[in-house]
């Protein structure tokens, strides 16, 4: 029984480093401006683009629903699109969520790039300034 319960525990010690992410650093990021919010019934539609560093020129188009009275925190869903500086255009579907404190919004999602990689990204919305403060960090690389 001991050697099931060691057997066990080194297994599940294994798979849980091996699939562990490393979030304590970005790989890169940006900043990119509010180009159009355009209000709808219990949602909005926000429009960004500017430079991301190792992804380019960035567009990115969200609707941003609420999922309390408050319209505090709720659901994202977008898609994104860049230009690589050797012109290769990339596209990801963008899910997540977001929270709303005064002007600033914070959004919360994860991507999957048509080159095969994968990325957890954190967005820093002023909504007043017209501007997102962007950090992704990379869960899984490009598989070209």
């Amino acid at each position: 029984m001991k050697k099931l319960i060691f057997t066990a525990t080194l297994i599940l010690t294994t798979l849980t480093f091996a699939h562990s992410q490393n979030l304590s650093e970005p790989k890169g990021g940006g900043v990119l401006n509010i180009v159009l919010v355009s209000p709808g019934d219990n949602y909005s539609t926000m429009n960004f683009e500017g430079q991301i560093t190792g992804y380019g020129t960035v567009f990115a188009k969200f609707k941003v629903s609420a999922v309390n009275t408050s319209k505090t925190s709720g659901t994202l869903d977008g898609q994104g699109r860049t230009i690589l500086n050797d012109g290769t255009l990339l596209s990801t579907p963008l899910k997540g969520t977001w929270r709303r404190d005064g002007g600033m919004l914070k959004f919360y999602f994860t991507d999957a790039v048509s080159n095969g990689a994968t990325n957890f990204v954190i967005w820093d919305v002023n909504i007043l300034e017209k501007k997102a403060e962007v950090k992704y960090y990379e869960l899984h690389s490009a598989s070209n």
